[in-house]
């Protein structure tokens, strides 16, 4: 593994995210001077916090899986500080359909072959169980040579053993074929299928395009477990910074970085906005694969972006909420129709439009963790999240600003019409994130998932954590190694902490996320 050459004492960690995170604390760890600069009020990135008049709300991802992960960046620093709270979600989603059924995915085998059995038949739940075998065999084969691990070259899939194994594995188990039409085959329910494909939308891709070997996504979803830390996601950065700061780390809020000055190759000190410089041996740049020209750092080919997304975030009547046909903290509301869909969100450059069959998210935490019901004259209310995919600025350059506001009323409309009645009157939006929410940011086409897994983008073929020039700039995020989630990108600033310390700490192995040192609830 090729690793940062000369001196690398003093590291500045640029965005303070779960990579950035990650990386800081992987650092301090192994005995580096770190210093994290992060330009908003609070670290997480994009696992933030949106304040309302009296309440506070997760700004991005709400879906924790592998919670091993956040434990063991927490151990690399000392293990002085201890993550949140963590509570098991059963079920993890609760899916709604056209036709007004409902199936729950849980993750305990049993329990979802009886709901299989309940929805589908008994016959679907022998299918069901095939097809969860073979996502794990999947996913134990790509876990610690594809995920887990650094890159230096396509080559190293043929010129590492254990690499080589692990595609001749993944081959045998026909990872390179499509997802979907894997599923398909395995499944004939197509509410099921979409229970184990929609989440290849992660990967930037529709489930008839994406590479099997991104059926991994879907066993962590469904088969690994969902988790919900008390507080909300926010408390996870939360702890992160805590145990930075505790190991000696420093970490500056309200510090946007305007710059890196180079000399003779190497980054050589890090500028921020209000005049200060920090010297550095080497830095740690988390920034979106969108804004790195800025910082000196240059794409070698063009990228790919992965779809965007509508998020509003606001409070709900209590009252209204108990009345909708679904009460559960995650709530996917499919529409009825989908290759359709995933044509319209994922489209080519111009090509893209927003759905006119939504399938939605619905996220409502209080319903795990009832201290963040918020009691007001008017009556006791509840945080909701709704998210939307839609098509990034490149597959559909539309004026979000102009169109947001009555795209929400067009999708609020569609949730009366499938029972959630009063969420049209009554959902107070605070903030509604579109793609230009994203663009503004810096973020890859306006997309907050960055570039698409294709192939030509995934694994040793996807942007490099350790570009090169300059020779002392290791990347970490979701847009580089290895990918877009929660999960992943915790990994990432893991693997390019790997890239400064040299040897790095034990992987976590396939059966990562599942220790969880005691803390889980049941939710």
């Amino acid at each position: 593994m090729r690793t940062v050459a000369g001196p690398t004492d003093r590291i500045v960690v640029i965005g303070a995210g779960l990579s950035g995170l990650s990386a800081a604390l992987y650092l301090v760890g192994s005995g580096r001077t770190v210093t994290l600069l992060e330009r908003a009020d609070h670290p997480g990135g994009r696992v933030g916090v949106y304040r309302g008049p009296d309440y506070e709300i997760d700004s991005g991802a709400t879906v924790l899986t592998l919670p091993g992960l956040i434990d063991e960046a927490l151990a690399a620093a000392g293990g002085t500080v201890r993550g949140p709270r963590i509570h098991h979600l059963a079920p993890a989603y609760r899916a709604r359909f056209a036709d007004d059924s409902v199936i729950d995915v849980f993750d305990d085998p049993d329990a979802m072959a009886a709901e299989v059995t309940r929805a589908c038949g008994p016959e679907e739940a022998g299918r069901y169980l095939r097809l969860r075998d073979w996502l794990g065999r999947v996913y134990t084969g790509a876990y610690a040579e594809f995920m887990d691990t650094n890159f230096d070259s396509p080559l190293d899939l043929i010129r590492l053993p254990a690499k080589r194994r692990a595609l001749a594995e993944l081959v045998r188990l026909g990872a390179f074929g499509r997802l979907g039409a894997r599923v398909r085959r395995t499944l004939d329910d197509p509410r099921l299928a979409r229970l184990f494909t929609f989440q290849a939308l992660y990967a930037g891709m529709a489930p008839a395009q994406a590479l099997g070997v991104y059926g991994a996504i879907p066993h962590m979803d469904t088969c690994l477990g969902v988790y919900y830390p008390e507080g909300g996601m926010r408390a996870i950065p939360a702890a992160m910074a805590a145990a930075l700061t505790a190991a000696g780390g420093r970490l500056e809020l309200n510090t946007e970085v305007t710059g890196i000055d180079y000399a003779d190759g190497r980054a050589r000190r890090v500028r921020t906005a209000d005049g200060r410089t920090f010297d550095c041996d080497a830095v740690v740049l988390t920034a979106d694969l969108g804004a790195l020209e800025r910082f000196g750092i240059r794409r070698r080919r063009p990228l790919r972006a992965s779809p965007s997304a509508v998020v509003a975030h606001g409070t709900v009547p209590a009252e209204i909420a108990a009345a909708w046909p679904v009460r559960a903290h995650h709530t996917i509301d499919f529409g009825a129709a989908w290759d359709a869909t995933f044509a319209e969100i994922a489209a080519r450059r111009g090509r893209g439009r927003p759905m006119r069959d939504p399938s939605l998210l619905l996220t409502r935490p209080a319903l795990t963790d009832p201290g963040l019901f918020i009691d007001r004259p008017t009556g006791r209310h509840e945080p909701l999240s709704l998210l939307a995919p839609c098509p990034n600025l490149r597959a559909a350059p539309l004026n979000w600003t102009e169109i947001g506001p009555a795209y929400l009323r067009e999708l609020l409309a569609v949730l009366e019409r499938r029972g959630y009645h009063g969420i049209a009157e009554h959902f107070t939006v605070d903030h509604l994130d579109t793609p230009h929410t994203w663009q503004a940011q810096g973020m890859l086409a306006g997309s907050p998932f960055s570039a698409a897994h294709l192939f030509r983008q995934t694994g040793p073929f996807r942007t490099r954590n350790l570009p090169g020039t300059p020779a002392n700039v290791v990347l970490a995020g979701c847009g580089t190694t290895p990918g877009v989630g929660v999960p992943t990108t915790v990994l990432s600033g893991k693997l390019a902490a790997q890239r400064i310390i040299g040897t790095g700490p034990a992987r976590l192995g396939a059966t990562a996320g599942g220790d969880r040192h005691g803390r889980v609830a049941s939710a």
